[in-house]
């Protein structure tokens, strides 16, 4: 069933295609604006009816049977005729960031670039300077997004894995072949990016196995020898399978979970013999056990007494960053409460967007104003559950937060964010952050690098110069639980924590369902060793309501 971001992405595909043959300006801006409200809308557009998709704002009568047929069929009559007079070049680099539908259109039809191999020639032999509308700035910035975009290739965020090894776990549980399975890799070690699925299991008929998933249209055979089988997934994703005896179960478990690193650093040998579970491997070697997900071949062998003590989903006892109706969220402040308090937290921090974030609905002064009068009353009413009046403050360009102080002491909680002018060098960089740290009503650095994981790289900074400001002046720093960015990552955790600071696993979240995110940034975090008490959202009401008190007392 398509959701309602699924009907929007056909919308917004249509629009960006019928700008591109010249379409009406005022029709291009009608369907971007259906596209952009349908996102926000929390019923799903497959169970309404006619009349009432009629009465969906900026949706109407025009547009309605549009998203009807794209219920039915996955598309609609006009979106399929542009599709077959658009080349299919034309259309991948209309998913290159920064070229709108205008530029693209120059691209092909004035300079004959009709593909993304042709656009990346161009942009590496500079001719993209000499196009009127673009220039030296912008060459370098869509050379840099199309390869980042090439890396990507066969990469998958770990979070859009959990439904391929649910399915293989229950499609294995019923499979009277299959004695023992265990998904192993980079998956079970909690990795950011997974390149692919791989499931060790015991199987007299690894074959048989193969072919019952090739059944399905989604799977089909890529390689196979005596032990190993490699699937590709919806033609795309490697699933790959490997053959285990009982008696080997321990050795092939940490074989296939462990990287070559941790190998050598624990000094493993597979010749060393046969083991049935990894505690007995471990023991052995006279270690204690490793957990998967620190089998990385850093320094997990100095982390070892500290494994019992790593944070957990359990620990968290509240939730920061999270937006709301009042700009760009799906759900009201209430329903973003109500839900965190279902979840068993103690509070919520609602961190809208700010004032320059225009784009994004961010709140005037009046806005926050409003918002503050409704967060009171809330309070009243679902006490002893509390709710934190924040705010996302980007951070201008100068480095300065997004309002006067005469506004920003009116809030309990700052996270101070970059969503502008990301093509920065690593001194403009950290001029900006430094700054907003800096400022005395700075509580949280949120998403210290910007990045979006297998999509942009980030601002370049030095890390540990970023951290350092962060402690020395009492800021915490974020790690951003949204599976697209887990920034900061999770590599950097244990310098942060060396040098006394501290984390916030914040969801960033703009529907409820989002609050749940913060489990993705626990996985990460404990890659990163940390426990609880260094994490600013496990702290309980009370003692982060001291937290904030003693911020604000040695920062003003």
């Amino acid at each position: 069933m398509l959701s309602n971001r699924d009907i929007s992405n056909i919308l917004t595909q249509y629009a960006k295609l019928y700008e591109l043959h010249d379409g009406n300006p005022f029709k291009v801006k009608s369907l971007a604006a259906a596209a952009f409200n349908i996102k926000k809308i929390a019923a799903s557009l497959t169970d309404m009816s006619e009349e009432e998709l009629n009465k969906v704002p900026q949706l109407g009568k025009s547009l309605a049977p549009k998203v009807i047929e794209i219920i039915q069929t996955g598309s609609f009559k006009e979106l399929d005729e542009l599709l077959e007079i658009t080349p299919k070049g034309i259309q991948d680099i209309l998913q290159v960031k920064g070229l709108g539908p205008k530029k693209v259109e120059v691209l092909w039809k004035s300079v004959g670039i009709a593909s993304i191999p042709e656009l990346l020639d161009a942009c590496r032999e500079n001719r993209l300077v000499e196009i009127k509308g673009f220039g030296f700035k912008s060459q370098a910035q869509i050379l840099n997004d199309i390869e980042f975009k090439f890396s990507a290739e066969g990469q998958f965020h770990w979070a859009k894995m959990q439904a391929v090894v649910a399915y293989l776990d229950q499609t294995f549980e019923g499979m009277p072949e299959v004695e023992q399975y265990q998904v192993v890799g980079e998956f079970r070690r909690f990795n950011d990016i997974v390149h692919s699925v791989d499931y060790v299991l015991v199987t007299e008929n690894l074959e048989a196995i193969s072919d019952h998933l090739c059944e399905s249209e989604n799977f089909e055979l890529f390689d196979c020898d005596e032990d190993s089988y490699t699937l590709i997934y919806l033609e795309a994703l490697n699933v790959r399978l490997f053959n285990s005896s009982h008696e080997r179960w321990g050795n092939s478990l940490l074989e296939r979970t462990a990287t070559e690193s941790h190998l050598d650093l624990i000094k493993y040998q597979s010749r060393a013999g046969n083991f049935e579970d990894e505690e007995s491997i471990f023991k052995a070697l006279a270690l204690p056990y490793v957990l998967p997900e620190l089998r990385e071949g850093l320094n997990e062998l100095q982390h070892l007494a500290e494994q019992d003590k790593l944070i957990t989903y359990k620990d968290l006892k509240g939730t920061l960053h999270n937006h709301s109706t009042y700009s760009d969220g799906l759900h009201t402040l209430a329903e973003m409460a109500q839900e965190a308090r279902m979840m068993g937290l103690e509070y919520i921090g609602i961190c809208d967007h700010s004032q320059t974030a225009s784009y994004a609905g961010g709140l005037r002064p009046e806005r926050v104003l409003e918002q503050m009068r409704e967060i009171d009353a809330l309070n009243e009413k679902m006490a002893p559950f509390k709710i934190f009046k924040g705010i996302e403050s980007d951070i201008l360009s100068d480095g300065s937060l997004d309002y006067s102080d005469d506004i920003l002491q009116l809030f309990d909680l700052v996270v101070a964010s970059v969503h502008s002018n990301l093509t920065m060098d690593q001194e403009k960089a950290h001029m900006r952050l430094t700054k907003a740290i800096e400022n005395p009503y700075t509580n949280i650095l949120g998403h210290p690098t910007g990045r979006l994981l297998l999509m942009r790289s980030g601002y370049p900074i030095d890390h540990a110069y970023i951290i350092d400001a962060c402690i020395a002046n009492h800021v915490v720093i974020e790690l951003n639980a949204h599976p697209y960015r887990l920034d900061l990552d999770w590599r950097w955790i244990d310098y942060a924590l060396s040098k006394g600071g501290m984390i916030s696993i914040n969801p960033d979240a703009h529907q409820k369902e989002g609050l749940s995110d913060m489990q993705y940034g626990v996985n990460v975090a404990r890659k990163g060793y940390l426990k609880p008490e260094q994490c600013l959202n496990a702290l309980d009401v009370n003692a982060f309501i001291l937290h904030l008190e003693n911020k604000r007392k040695r920062s003003l």
